[in-house]
């Protein structure tokens, strides 16, 4: 805050020594240190009760005016640059988002050569560091496996156990497409703010950003938090009767992805007893379930001994993500610059 400048006090017509240090005085300390250096000094009195309070006061309509002076040039600063970001760097901001998120959206559609043609097919190869038991490939196209190939040997006696896909069948991934459709959301809300569009308050742009960013985080939550499923209901999924031949019942299989990477499950069961000692406890939803988890599927009592996990990793998906991170810290930079300007409009919508 900018400090009023302060008239030296009256004092008598000693030498230029003593006028000098009071100077220096009134400027390191003000009036109240001038009259103290005065005093020590023996030679200047104190000013009349009568006219000390006057003069005070004086000081303080003088300073509360330079300081009001100084806040009114504050505010119109403050006021232009706030024009000048509601009316140009909020429109360069969502021009920018708009550029990221088409080229996340390009990443989800994969398309072939043409423009029109069909979407591109890849092929990813499934393994794991921990164990050789299940190999196989699978071929993404878009949001669906259109093919796959596993092979699986039995841990007990080591018979090699082949399946795949029926020709006729492609398995929708839910994951891949809700994010797609988030990403798709994200950019409609951006593009019906376009150039000609005027923002009025930081409250509009602060309600945009809201609703960009919770598309944008639904989006990502959707690859990175995969949904926790029971046994049953991994057992009722369609993924079962997608393979040729058909599957034993004694194995599961489950599909998803996490974070950048294409992930398949085999549970191998084995049947309970009626008169096994074992408590039955059946399991609850999960992503990964572990061996010793237990359900009840029709008239029977089901126990996973073995759990065979093996993944690939998606480029594509791994971009997106980069893509969704650098979007969301644009749109939270954006609302902590309108939200600068709130603590001096408190009174107003801002």
């Amino acid at each position: 805050m900018l400090q009023p400048e302060l008239a030296a006090p009256r004092c008598s017509g000693r030498a230029g020594g003593g006028r000098s240090a009071a100077l220096a005085a009134l400027r390191a300390g003000g009036v109240a240190g001038a009259r103290a250096a005065n005093r020590r000094r023996g030679w200047a009195r104190a000013p009349p009760a009568d006219r000390a309070p006057a003069t005070v006061a004086g000081q303080r309509a003088a300073a509360m005016a330079t300081v009001m002076a100084a806040t009114a040039a504050e505010r119109a600063v403050l006021e232009e640059e706030f024009r000048w970001l509601l009316h140009d760097e909020v429109h360069a901001v969502l021009r920018q988002l708009q550029d990221i998120l088409k080229e996340a959206s390009l990443r989800f559609t994969l398309p072939g050569s043409g423009t029109e043609g069909p979407t591109k097919q890849e092929n990813f190869v499934l393994g794991s560091c921990g164990t050789d038991q299940v190999k196989g490939v699978l071929t993404l196209q878009g949001d669906a496996l259109s093919q796959a190939d596993v092979n699986l040997k039995m841990p007990r006696n080591n018979q090699l156990l082949h399946f795949a896909f029926r020709e006729d069948k492609q398995w929708k991934l839910q994951q891949i497409q809700d994010a797609r459709n988030h990403v798709s959301q994200a950019i409609y809300l951006l593009a019906n703010r376009d150039e000609s569009y005027q923002f009025r308050t930081g409250a509009e742009v602060l309600k945009l950003m809201d609703a960009v960013m919770l598309q944008l985080t639904r989006a990502r939550n959707r690859l990175t938090t995969p949904a926790t499923l029971t046994l049953p209901e991994i057992a009722a999924s369609g993924l079962t009767r997608m393979f040729a031949p058909t599957l034993p019942s004694d194995l599961l299989v489950n599909v998803y992805i996490n974070l950048n990477k294409l992930c398949l499950t085999v549970y191998q069961l084995h049947t309970l007893q009626p008169n096994s000692t074992k408590n039955f406890r059946p399991a609850g939803g999960a992503v990964l379930h572990s061996p010793g988890a237990m359900f009840e599927w029709g008239t029977q009592r089901l126990e996973v001994s073995h759990v065979h996990k093996v993944e690939s990793v998606i480029p594509w998906l791994n971009d997106a993500l980069v893509f969704f991170t650098v979007s969301l810290q644009l749109c939270q930079q954006l609302k902590d610059k309108i939200s600068v300007f709130s603590s001096y409009w408190s009174c107003r919508p801002f």
